[in-house]
């Protein structure tokens, strides 16, 4: 049985679904190193990487829990709560190590060599051309060659810096996209975490409402009694089987049943 259980039931909840998930990480990651398809690579750590973010919204709403029952728990069970919370986050944090060192990995096996060798057939025909030539031509096919390597050259570079661009405006867009998401994420968990407080709330006072439903009930039966306790002492005074109610209205009743009595004397 979980020791969190004797402190609160969803602690011991949200434990055991963080354990949950440190084991399929634990075995997804033993089986990512048998897989030597480079796509199907990939898959897996995607959704590794799914399980560790459902990790840390767990991790999240244990720390809120445990904050929210601070002011109740001792000194020792705050602390026990907090070291636990920190061992969580220290295991999370190994797995996204992993997981970026295997996507390092990943990364460099999709790498492909965008230069290819010298061409020696290419190199041959130039060798017997220039054979051909005069020394004037040869300058002159070598200024030619130069200057469309220049000109080679300044379009590698614009094309370069144009995908720099392209990149740098891809990143600022994947980051405050990624921003967003945290926040929805982070607004998710708060409202969820809301509703189940509102929840408790609607409990205890359903609890407290049959509770002032049960006094009602008590005092009603009470007052009900006390009046048919009055309603025999006025009809019938003498009866000793009822005992007088101090400060009620029996003494009064036998006071107006006794006084045209007194006054006939």
């Amino acid at each position: 049985m979980d020791p969190l259980s004797s402190i609160s039931e969803e602690l011991a909840e949200i434990n055991g679904q963080v354990a949950d998930i440190f084991r399929a990480l634990s075995k997804g990651f033993q089986n990512l190193e048998k897989i030597k398809d480079v796509n199907r690579q990939s898959r897996q750590l995607e959704e590794l990487t799914g399980k560790m973010r459902e990790c840390k919204r767990l991790i999240k709403e244990f720390d809120r829990e445990v904050k929210d029952m601070e002011s109740r728990n001792d000194p020792d069970t705050n602390k026990m709560l907090n070291e636990k919370k920190q061992s969580m986050v220290k295991e999370l944090n190994s797995y996204v190590a992993l997981k970026k060192q295997y996507a390092t990995n990943l990364e460099n096996n999709k790498r492909v060599d965008l230069f290819d060798g010298p061409n020696e057939e290419l190199h041959d025909n130039n060798v017997l051309l220039a054979s051909s030539m005069t020394n004037q031509q040869i300058m002159d096919h070598g200024n030619q060659m130069m200057d469309e390597t220049d000109q080679a050259i300044e379009r590698g570079k614009k094309v370069v810096q144009d995908t720099v661009n392209v990149g740098r405006e891809t990143a600022e867009a994947l980051k405050a996209q990624t921003e967003q998401m945290s926040r929805i994420v982070n607004e998710l968990d708060t409202i969820h975490f809301s509703i189940k407080k509102a929840s408790k709330m609607v409990k205890e006072i359903g609890r407290q409402v049959a509770t002032d439903k049960c006094i009602m009930a008590l005092l009603f039966l009470v007052v009900i009694g006390v009046i048919a306790i009055i309603i025999v002492k006025l009809v019938n005074p003498n009866n000793k089987d009822i005992r007088d109610i101090p400060g009620c209205l029996t003494n009064l009743a036998r006071g107006m049943w006794t006084a045209p009595s007194d006054a006939g004397g």
